[in-house]
């Protein structure tokens, strides 16, 4: 009986055994847990930067009808224009080209409903295009804003008088007619290859 019962605490000794080294075989060949494999924390979102300064966007005409292709060309920073001085400091002059091409004209929305063009400033600040002296501002070649039809384009412009702080560095912005906003990013001085035709025509 005693050999009996020293065989069976044998067996069930080395069950345990192999029982205890199989689990610990199988702990090292586990898979790594997910705290040790995750990668780093992923980073805060960026600022959407805005195209560069005379690339074309294509946006939704006003009231959804065609498709206007808008193109900044030029930027004039400038004191005094048309007979007036900047109120705040600096008139920015943005000269744009929109070219219609859908099938039906298509045009900018009115500033009323809450379309058309606005600055930002390095600080995020926004500013209309209605402050200081802007709308006093302006030039025959670029005063267009009749719809556009298919096919043909119209040079227009838009003034912002800021102060030497909003103006450094900031963001042009146009918001469509299906309310989705465009960013351009803005050049600190004057830019483009009309520069010294709006010049002129702020002289006068």
């Amino acid at each position: 009986m005693r050999v009996r019962a020293t065989a069976a605490t044998a067996a069930l000794l080395l069950a345990a055994l192999t029982a205890c080294g199989s689990s610990s075989g199988g702990d090292d060949k586990a898979e790594p847990s997910t705290a040790k494999t995750a990668g780093p924390a992923s980073k805060p979102s960026q600022p959407e930067k805005g195209l560069a300064f005379g690339k074309p966007a294509k946006t939704t005409g006003d009231g959804g009808a065609g498709i206007l292709e808008i193109t900044p060309d030029t930027v004039v920073f400038t004191k005094e224009a048309s007979g007036e001085t900047a109120a705040n400091g600096v008139f920015v002059v943005v000269t744009m080209k929109d070219k219609a091409v859908t099938a039906v004209a298509a045009d900018e929305p009115a500033p009323i409903g809450g379309g058309g063009w606005k600055w930002m400033a390095p600080d995020g600040e926004m500013v209309g295009f209605d402050t200081g002296n802007s709308s006093n501002v302006t030039m025959d070649r670029y005063s267009n804003a009749d719809p556009v039809q298919p096919g043909s384009y119209q040079w227009r412009s838009q003034v912002f008088d800021l102060t030497a702080a909003q103006a450094k560095g900031g963001t042009l912005i146009y918001i469509d007619g299906a309310e989705k906003a465009f960013r351009w990013e803005m050049p600190s001085t004057d830019t483009g290859p009309n520069v010294a035709e709006v010049k002129k025509q702020l002289a006068t």
